[in-house]
Parts: structure tokens; sequence; C-alpha cells
């Protein structure tokens, strides 16, 4: 029988090398995504800035701070992060819906621009801002989130536009205070409201922005665009991008920048994981892998959706070949198979899937696409182990970067 073709891996992809499970991520990928980014930066004049939020596996920020300015930070640990790893020269992004007082002094000694979510907080630690400034302290540029009020993302739980929205002012609210005054001592606006879309809906946003909030306020050094722009995406319109940057610049006169976190690591890592057992307890067999969508991968639950994957049959059954088989959706192939994980959740499922032939115990399964907000958001539910972290390099070499134990499930409890 013929193996469905590979999509986006490489050919020798080292796929009974790693220990399992393991994020492995492609050192050349994200450069690729990184030197697209800087591409842009070049034709625009805009900043790049990596959100941490959805990356932020440290070794490979000397590679990413070579093409980008540096990373937006969602408070005290993203932003030591950033400033321990990048390049001297980074800037380090700030923005948290509200600061603690306890760390506030902190982030002021790590930030070259702070974003406040609301003018009560602004009002609330503008004197720690200028007793900074008088102390001799580094500059730190600040400025306030608003929520455009529109977007065009259909899950709520990833909307940050939406109305009930704690996530920046309102145009009501935004005018009022600005009238009132209160906007002095701001050199910025910041807003985020798109999520995996192109540069089409951030130009109705921006349209939307300009009738709700009125024209920008004078003399603002930086405008943030968010995050959300997948650029790297082979059918993003960068032309149209780079023409709303240069736009909203000569406007305004502001620096503008994006904060990616999707498209520097797009399509640049996987989970690869192992068979277990193929249980039948219905019509459709059940493959029980050694990866967990629970707990390595939570959005394929929150989000949800269902990751593209390709089955590897051991080379003791497949006879030393090297046959590759992809998942498709049910009822396309022979073989219907669920993917789920090892833990006693009962919706811990990966994905229902058909197979060119079925997958077995000691086979390995490889996930697509998972070096973005896995990483960083995987726990250890049910003493699952978290999977190793590998760098596979432009030499086609795997090196581990990081082997998680027992002590790691352990001192996270006490």
């Amino acid at each position: 029988m013929t193996p469905h073709l590979m999509e986006s891996l490489p050919s020798n992809f080292p796929v009974f090398q790693v220990q399992t499970p393991c994020y492995l991520i492609d050192e050349k990928r994200i450069e690729d995504n990184a030197r697209l980014l800087q591409q842009v930066k070049t034709a625009s004049g805009c900043g790049i800035l990596l959100a941490q939020k959805a990356f932020s596996c440290f070794p490979l920020y000397p590679l990413l701070s070579s093409y980008l300015d540096g990373a937006a930070s969602s408070g005290l640990f993203e932003a030591r992060l950033a400033r321990e790893e990048m390049r001297e020269d980074s800037e380090v992004h700030v923005y948290a819906p509200a600061y603690k007082e306890s760390e506030f002094d902190d982030l002021l000694s790590l930030a070259d621009v702070m974003v406040f979510n609301s003018f009560d907080q602004w009002d609330r630690y503008r004197e720690r801002v200028l007793e900074h400034h008088l102390s001799g302290g580094p500059p730190v540029s600040c400025g306030l989130r608003i929520n455009p009020g529109y977007s065009e993302i259909e899950v709520p739980l990833y909307d940050p536009a939406r109305p009930d929205s704690r996530l920046g002012e309102p145009a009501p609210v935004f005018r009022k205070a600005f009238n009132e005054g209160r906007f002095r001592g701001l050199e910025g606006i910041h807003f985020h409201s798109l999520c995996q879309q192109g540069a089409d809906t951030l130009e109705r946003t921006l349209d939307v922005i300009r009738r709700s909030f009125g024209p920008w306020p004078k003399d603002l050094a930086w405008i943030n665009l968010g995050g959300g722009h997948h650029i790297t995406q082979p059918d993003y319109d960068i032309d149209l991008l780079v023409r709303l940057i240069k736009r909203i610049h000569e406007e305004t006169g502001a620096r503008i920048y994006l904060e990616p976190g999707e498209a520097v690591a797009l399509n640049a890592g996987w989970l690869v994981a192992t068979v277990l057992d193929l249980f039948h307890p219905h019509e459709t067999a059940t493959a029980i892998l050694d990866a967990s969508a629970a707990c390595h991968m939570p959005d394929v639950l929150e989000m949800p959706y269902t990751p593209v994957c390709f089955l590897v049959p051991s080379p003791e059954r497949a006879g030393g070949a090297s046959r590759w088989y992809r998942g498709e959706k049910s009822g396309v192939l022979p073989y219907a198979v669920h993917l789920e994980g090892p833990t006693c959740l009962a919706g811990d499922r990966i994905g229902s899937y058909s197979f060119a032939s079925p997958p077995l115990p000691g086979d390995r399964v490889i996930l697509t696409d998972m070096a973005i907000y896995t990483m960083v958001k995987n726990n250890t539910f049910n003493g699952m182990p978290l999977p190793d972290i590998a760098l596979l390099d432009k030499e086609n070499e795997v090196r581990v970067l990081r082997r998680f134990g027992y002590d790691d499930f352990k001192f996270r409890l006490g």
C-alpha cells in the first residue's frame, strides 16, 4: 500500500531519533520565518517584536533577535527572560491587564515600553514612572491599550475585542478621558484584535478605530498594532500590510510596531509521540499515545481544532523501510481511529482520523505546528511527564535542549 506523502516535513525527519513525547523545533524554519518578518520591517519601516506568550523557547532568542527588534512581554517573568536572553540592544515591551504593586519597579528597570490597560492604571502608576525618570533610571515610554470594539474572531475565548472584554479601554471611555486630559504623559497606543488573520482584517479594524475613536492623538511616539498577523502564511497579503503601516506612519509620524507570536514559529515545530496501545471500545478504534491534548497541546481542546498528523510505522513492522501515512478525516481512508492521550480525562482526544495503515504500538505519530502555544501552556495534570524540548538544527542534527523528569512535576506542587 502506498503511503500518503509527507507535507511540510523534512525528507530525512529524525522520527525515531527522539525520546517521546518530544517537542521538536526546526531551526531552519524559525529562521525562514524571521527572515520574512525582517523583510516586512525593511519594506515598511516598522518594528517587529516576538510575542513571547506564543513562543518563549529562549535558546532561539539569539537567532531571533538578529532579525527582530525585541520581544513583547505579558509580565515580569517574560520581561526578564527577554532582557536576559535577547541581544543587549533588543527592545522589551510590557503589557498586562493590571500591574502588581510589588513588581512594578522591577518592570520599570527592565522595560523600554510599558502599556497600561486603563486610564485608572495609568493614574495609579504615573508618579512611579516619573520618579523612575527623575532618579536617573533608563527612559520608559508609556502607552495605553484600547479596545477597537471590532474583531472577526469566531471563538469568544480568544476574542480580546468583544464588548465585555477587560483588555483595553473602549471608545466612549477613551474619548471622555482624553478630553479630560488624562492621556497626558502617554506616548503610544496599543491594540490587539486579530487571531491568525490577514492584512484585510487589519484594514477593516483600522477603519473602525478611525470612526469610533476619532483621529489619532497628536505627537504619538509609537502605535502597536498587536499580534495575530499571520504574516508567514503563504497566502498572507504582505503588500497590503506594508501599505497600511506606511499609511499610519504618514498620518501620525509614529513608529509602528507589530508583535506576532504564531508568525514567528508557524509550521516550525512538531510534537512526536509513540502509540502505546490500540483499543477497540466501539466501531472506531482508539490509539492511546504517550502525548496528551490536555497536558501537552491544550489549544486542541480550547480552540478546538484538529492538528494535522502523520503516522510512521515502527521500523520493526515496516521492515526497515520509512513509510509515512498522513491522517485524513474520518471516512476518507480505510482505518478510522481516534488519537487520544493517556490521562484519566475522558475528553483527552487529539482528534479523529483515518489512515491507510492502522496505528499499532511502537509506531510514531507526528503532530504538526506544535511550536506555538504548546510549550508555554503545557502542564503536568495526572502526573504526566513534560515532553522533551529538542532542536532540529540546520545540519539536520537533533540536539536536546531540555529533558524533564519527576522533580519538575513534584516541585511545582510544594
